[in-house]
């Protein structure tokens, strides 16, 4: 294993051809506030972060990445627009796989610019490319801003929609939530006797726990609405799922959407994006015919991504997390930025892995 100096050497060195293309070098605090990643994430980021509590500041967070952090300076007073790099450690919890490192170094590259989305799409996916450039890996792209636009398209109501969004990256309640909207999982019987009733609060136990009456009443009703909502359309849904399934090279990937898009006409303006992406990309120098695209990737790990997500693997040791991830994060500026917003993308590389590959390190 690659000793702590070395990586971190490395990671000077890849901070440094960040810093020779155009990015301020920032440092974030190690200890993040908890509250603003519990409103982000809720409370699933507690599995997987370390969190402390503090008598004056309540309760704090391990770093578990830099963008957020980052993301918060520049919407508090950042120029327009604006470059940064960054290098450190960050940590996350490991209960599952004790041989996967809980603490470990990133370096990152991240864009702020209203000018031109695509162009700084290729431009930190070019960059990343070129710092792993002597290293084997497979690049895989992605664009959740895609699922995202036909999920708001669907005939269907709100409320079912909001629960769909909610729940993106968490691809088997995804697809159970998509079962039920489109009648292909009967509603549990017990459920059906329970709504029929006039008043199903009459005679319940004393109030325990969080939720209100008004609470529990709001999701009757809404529990009510939702039987009485006619099912998702067989074709959007088969064209949902065939969008999904979609897993080609960059090209032959936009032509096969837009025949989805037959279907789901709302993913038309997310497909220009692509489109405009893929040739910025090709601009930059990437073999844009070669480069994969995954409908789906990205979703159980970029929670905070939505629209272009990309990650760099290494095949032969499929022991090591992804040596890169990235993508656009234009929504998480809105939620951070006190009614202003830009459009933002970025990415991190790990050192230490880029090190182990080199020197055929197990």
């Amino acid at each position: 294993m690659p000793s702590r100096a070395e990586t971190l050497a490395r990671a000077a060195g890849l901070r440094a051809q960040f810093e020779a293309a155009g990015a301020l070098p920032v440092e974030t605090p190690i200890l993040q506030p908890a509250e603003t990643l519990l409103d982000l994430y809720g409370e699933d980021i507690r599995a997987r972060a370390y969190v402390t509590s503090d008598a004056l500041r309540g309760e704090q967070m391990l770093r578990p990445d830099f963008t957020v952090p980052v993301v918060q300076m520049h919407m508090a007073h950042g120029a327009e627009p604006a470059r940064y790099t960054y290098s450190g450690e960050v940590f996350r919890r490991q209960e599952d796989d004790p041989d996967r490192a809980n603490e470990y170094v990133q370096v990152g590259y991240e864009v702020f610019d209203r000018a031109d989305p695509a162009a700084a799409d290729a431009e930190v996916f070019a960059l990343i490319s070129k710092a792993l450039a002597n290293l084997e890996l497979r690049a895989v792209t992605g664009d959740i801003g895609i699922l995202m636009a036909a999920v708001r398209g669907l005939n269907t109501t709100e409320t079912r929609k909001t629960a769909l969004m909610r729940h993106i990256w968490r691809p088997k309640r995804f697809r159970a939530l998509l079962d039920r909207f489109g009648g292909r999982t009967p509603v549990p019987p017990t459920r059906i006797a329970l709504l029929a009733m006039d008043d199903p609060l009459a005679g319940i136990a004393p109030q325990i726990g969080q939720r209100d009456l008004g609470d529990v009443t709001a999701r009757i009703k809404t529990l009510r609405e939702d039987m009485a909502a006619d099912p998702i359309a067989g074709h959007e849904l088969s064209a949902l799922e065939t969008l999904l399934s979609v897993q080609e090279t960059a090209p032959f990937a936009l032509q096969q959407l837009r025949d989805v898009a037959v279907n789901l006409p709302s993913i038309l303006p997310a497909l220009d994006r692509l489109e405009q992406r893929i040739a910025a990309l090709d601009a930059r120098g990437v073999d844009v015919g070669n480069l994969d695209f995954e409908a789906s990737y990205g979703r159980t790990s970029m929670e905070y991504y939505d629209g272009f997500v990309f990650g760099f693997h290494a095949e032969r040791r499929p022991d090591l997390p992804p040596i890169a991830t990235g993508g656009r994060y234009d929504a998480l500026t809105r939620q951070l930025g006190n009614g202003e917003e830009i459009p933002a993308v970025g990415g991190v590389l790990r050192p230490g892995p880029m090190l182990e590959l080199e020197r055929g390190v197990r």
